[in-house]
């Protein structure tokens, strides 16, 4: 899970493996496998970063067993 933030600043987290795609319009808009779009506050850049972070994370923990 990544936390996200709301164009209000409240916080959320998301799956990262249910992201389907993102879109820079100029607002960040993640869309979900299951169709779900949310418009987020931070760039498609910083997006991408925690997506890579967690899963890095991920992997550190699995190679660690």
């Amino acid at each position: 899970m990544i936390k996200l933030t709301y164009l209000n600043g409240k916080e959320f987290a998301v799956n990262s493996d249910l992201i389907e795609f993102v879109e820079s319009t100029p607002d960040t808009i993640l869309t979900t496998t299951t169709g779900k779009k949310v418009v987020v506050s931070e760039s498609m850049d910083e997006l991408i970063n925690k997506i890579i972070k967690f899963r890095r994370n991920i992997s550190s923990i699995n190679n660690a067993e």
